[in-house]
């Protein structure tokens, strides 16, 4: 199992830090490479996140945006049953593992192979094929007490569209958290920035006591990715809608 995560050491803007001053490293441009790949590799060469991360062994810098969410808002605990949605390559997985400890149980699911995670059960498919939810259901065999989900649609560089998309996908993870949250269990999503949708904020209030936004410090500044933070789960409603056919 992954040692107890530890963020970038950071000052007020949690900008992370590896202990000495980092130089930029400016890459050469190649004659075959489209200047978009150069500017990403540019940028993942000098971002102390993503130095901090082969550091610590986390698979991703986006490890530390679900570490920095659970300082805040203390979504993990030792013994809690978590689902992971969109889970690939794996840091958040690893940070839900060392989090919840050995009592505590992690499901991750991803529609992309990746390599299994120590301590989870790591699973291949498409969360929006129908068997995928049992699926989770049968790998978990309980209650969850948290599902988080990173989950994003490809982007089509149009805001509109790449809003409503992820947005949908954010109400399918919520319909399949109502149906697998234990009492008071917490619910994170990435959304874009704009917040949630009127309907799917109703859901979400209706069914948490808290909902909240954030933007943890690990999320790029240039990046409009959000997320909602529900808290304290009632249980369902009995005129919610949880996608399952009445007799």
């Amino acid at each position: 199992m992954a040692t107890k995560p530890t963020k970038p050491n950071s000052g007020r803007g949690g900008v992370a830090s590896t202990g000495s001053r980092m130089l930029f490293e400016k890459v050469k441009t190649a004659k075959k490479r489209k200047p978009s790949s150069t500017r990403w590799l540019q940028r993942q060469l000098n971002d102390p996140y993503v130095h901090e991360a082969r550091k610590l062994g986390y698979r991703s810098r986006a490890a530390f945006k679900l570490l920095e969410l659970d300082d805040r808002f203390h979504i993990l605990k030792p013994g809690l049953r978590v689902v992971d949605l969109g889970a690939a390559p794996g840091g958040w997985t690893q940070v839900a593992v060392a989090r919840v400890g050995t009592q505590g149980k992690v499901v991750g699911m991803d529609i992309l192979e990746y390599d299994p995670v120590p301590g989870a059960i790591s699973m291949q498919g498409d969360f929006l094929a129908d068997d995928s939810p049992d699926r989770l259901k049968d790998a978990l065999g309980g209650p969850a007490d948290v599902v988080v989900s990173d989950m994003a649609a490809p982007t089509t560089g149009h805001p509109p569209t790449d809003h409503l998309r992820i947005i949908a996908l954010v109400e399918v993870a919520l319909h399949f958290a109502l149906e697998v949250l234990a009492p008071g269990g917490t619910f994170v999503a990435k959304v874009f920035q704009g917040g949630t949708e009127k309907t799917l904020l109703d859901m979400l209030k209706k069914n948490f006591t808290l909902v909240r936004h954030a933007k943890p410090p690990a999320s790029r500044k240039e990046s409009a990715e959000t997320y909602v933070v529900a808290t304290g789960f009632k249980g369902v409603s009995e005129d919610v809608d949880t996608g399952e056919d009445e007799d």
